[in-house]
């Protein structure tokens, strides 16, 4: 490596370090190292409650039926009649867009029923599978699949779930089908594709039952796929190891310590950490940010917002008798969304610093993310990220995608669209955040990818070439996949990040690289389906690719 390679080295190093701040009153200047803010449009015409990412580069958004009119008509004199809406009968606008990544263009989708704090999931040939929602759509199942003309848009299979699910959460499995958890009184869980369409398809979880107190605090719980095969599931305050297979709790981890609850309404948020496939064993560890107090729900009812919860815990499933690990952010956050970056590290992003989710409950937004680095030491690992102009509470969500930003929407913390005499409007716009590593100083270490493998089997080799103009060693190379997520309500269903097992790199050309890795072991640590491909090297990710592990 050159002396001047090592001092860019160095300074980069340094820049990471320097940005590590304790928590002050006045939240510091925007710079390169905490990242940029764009906007996209000031108005989609529609507020985005709900986001997934497809692997057309293509990102579809929805909100709900019963805001009444958008702001975005649809297309060819459409209309949507629906004599159960608690809005509109008659309503020509839309409630969901189909949004362009790469060109930054929308255009406008046509959802018939509610999908009003629903629950989704991507299926292994990159359909996405749409479930639940309110009133006339908490039964429904909606599917959207990627199409090379304008033509596709939402289908719907009215009645398909055999209970209503409304607050649920979804995990993506080994075998290709969903799970569907919990949701509004429903303390069970189903699947999809069902193998059974009568009650026999329902499999009861007392647990869900045993973790609802007076304002709920156990809805949309935080679902994670294990190496194990096992799912991890989070509510309020407690977690089980469920084999859903069996129908069996196989364990219930320790309470995450100060008995706050971190699920809706309360919202925290939550991340499977990545998945390495370099170390001997895999480890598989939970992350749990943010949330409310016990009463933070009833005291914002009556206009007292309280403090939000200011710890985060890491939970080591692997181990055979894990505790948890808490840390402390540099401010407290409720409704924040954790997203995992292509370089490992978590983003906690939108959300408020008093009250809770719900019309009305959150106050004192939060509009600059945090950054934490899982590398650094635990007094050094939480930095501020630039702040955004704009609020993001109740009814917010932010996505990651293949070029490295977080696409960031939403936020209608009222019953219906209100746009004026109220603190906090409802937002139709659409930002981007741009991460630090995506400023131009490091463009001498980005790699960037010219070819690589479609589809990688399960611990199968495959290859990649990439180019990158300093190169310094394979010692600081990696190759991640990262599944995209379906975000609402502050959690990110089905993310998970694989460092895939990295066997050498080669010189084949100047600056150009050949990289050998290996398959994910197995479907329990990488589901089938499509996940974005990242190439990093010194702490800096190439623009992501798609590619298909099955």
């Amino acid at each position: 490596m050159s002396t001047n390679m090592i001092r860019f080295f160095l300074t980069l190093v340094s820049s990471i370090v320097s940005n590590t701040l304790v928590f002050c009153q006045t939240l510091p200047p925007s710079t390169g190292r905490q990242g940029e803010w764009h906007l996209l449009h000031a108005s989609i015409g529609i507020s985005a409650m709900h986001m997934q990412v497809l692997h057309d580069n293509k990102l579809i958004m929805f909100d709900r039926t019963d805001f009444g009119q958008s702001n975005l008509s649809l297309p060819n004199g459409l209309c949507r009649y629906d004599s159960q809406d608690t809005a509109l009968e008659i309503d020509c606008t839309a409630h969901s867009v189909l949004y362009d990544i790469d060109t930054n263009t929308f255009r406008p989708l046509m959802v018939h029923t509610d999908t009003w704090c629903s629950s989704g999931a991507v299926l292994p040939n990159g359909t996405f599978i749409q479930i639940g929602g309110f009133n006339d759509g908490d039964h429904v199942v909606r599917s959207f699949t990627p199409c090379i003309d304008e033509y596709c848009d939402w289908i719907e299979f009215p009645n398909y779930l055999i209970e209503r699910r409304w607050y649920a959460s979804n995990q993506i499995l080994p075998n290709g089908r969903i799970i569907i958890v919990g949701g509004r009184r429903q303390f069970n869980y189903e699947f999809y594709p069902q193998m059974y369409s009568s009650s026999l398809g329902l499999f009861r979880l007392s647990f869900l039952a045993e973790t609802s107190d007076q304002s709920e605090n156990n809805l949309y719980p935080f679902l994670h796929l294990l190496p194990d095969g096992n799912l991890f599931v989070f509510a309020n305050t407690r977690s089980i190891l469920l084999d859903y297979n069996n129908n069996r709790v196989l364990k219930e981890y320790p309470r995450i310590p100060g008995n706050d609850p971190r699920n809706y309404p309360s919202s925290g948020s939550s991340v499977l950490l990545p998945l390495d496939e370099n170390l001997p064993n895999v480890v598989a560890e939970i992350m749990v940010c943010g949330g409310a107090p016990q009463d933070g729900f009833s005291r914002a009812a009556h206009g007292s917002y309280g403090q939000a919860l200011s710890t985060c815990g890491r939970l080591n499933v692997s181990d055979e008798n894990p505790t948890w690990v808490m840390e402390d952010m540099p401010i407290a956050r409720v409704m924040g969304d954790m997203l995992l970056l292509p370089t490992g590290d978590v983003l906690i992003i939108n959300g408020a610093r008093q009250g809770t989710a719900g019309w009305e409950k959150g106050h004192a937004p939060v509009r600059a993310p945090v950054l934490y680095r899982l590398s650094q030491p635990p007094n050094g690992r939480f930095s501020f990220m630039a702040a955004s102009p704009k609020s993001r509470l109740y009814h917010s969500s932010a996505v990651l995608v293949p070029d490295g930003r977080v696409i960031v929407g939403g936020s209608n913390p009222h019953m219906y669209y209100n746009f004026t005499g109220v603190e906090f409007p409802t937002d139709l716009s659409l930002e981007a955040f741009s991460p630090p590593y995506l400023a131009e100083q490091y463009g001498v270490v980005r790699p960037r990818i010219l070819s690589q493998n479609e589809v990688l089997g399960y611990g199968e080799f495959s290859s990649l070439v990439f180019t990158v103009p300093e190169y310094f060693s394979i010692r600081f190379l990696s190759v991640r996949l990262i599944a995209p997520s379906f975000t609402t309500h502050s959690f990110s269903m089905n993310q998970r990040m694989v460092v895939l097992k990295l066997i050498g790199a080669t010189r084949v050309a100047p600056n150009t690289f050949e990289v050998t890795v290996r398959g994910p072991s197995t479907a329990e640590i990488a589901t089938q389906g499509y996940y974005m491909l990242f190439v990093v090297h010194a702490e800096i990710p190439s623009y992501g690719v798609w590619v298909k592990v099955q």
